[in-house]
């Protein structure tokens, strides 16, 4: 959980941040694994709620494996991203494990990034049809001293 200053230049206190605020915040965050592909957490379709109460924001999220070696980098990331809109004084990111995350959840423009052209694999598709790989020949794979 992240505390973060809210106050409004002037002195005075800003008003919480909106949904469309919040979630514009969280197109800025990627999983390191996405990241090249500019697919956001919200692309991924990870973010399973955002509730905002006053000026706390808790944003629950779904991974996509639970042995994902990101969870605390993207944590961190989104409690950072969210933490300076004006309005918010808490931000808080919980790890949710129901839904499950499928690939049915990735936002059609993270599909299109996603997806290789199929004439770039027809190609691949024939090299490997007119080559196909050899078995490992079995004497070496023994070590030979």
């Amino acid at each position: 959980m992240t505390q973060a200053q809210a106050t409004h230049p002037a002195g005075g206190e800003q008003p919480p941040p909106s949904q469309d605020m919040v979630l514009a915040a969280l197109q800025r965050c990627y999983d390191p694994c996405c990241r090249d592909k500019g697919i956001s957490v919200v692309e991924m379709g990870l973010i399973e709620a955002i509730v905002i109460e006053g000026r706390q924001v808790r944003i629950d999220m779904v991974l996509t494996s639970g042995w994902c070696p990101f969870a605390m980098h993207l944590l961190t990331m989104i409690e950072q991203e969210v933490g300076i809109l004006g309005g918010v004084a808490e931000v808080q990111v919980n790890i949710v494990w129901t839904p499950t995350w499928t690939p049915s959840r990735l936002a059609e423009s993270a599909r299109q990034k996603l997806t290789l052209p199929l004439e770039q694999l027809l190609p691949l598709r024939a090299a490997r049809l007119t080559n196909p790989p050899t078995a490992p020949n079995p004497s070496m794979l023994h070590n030979q001293e």
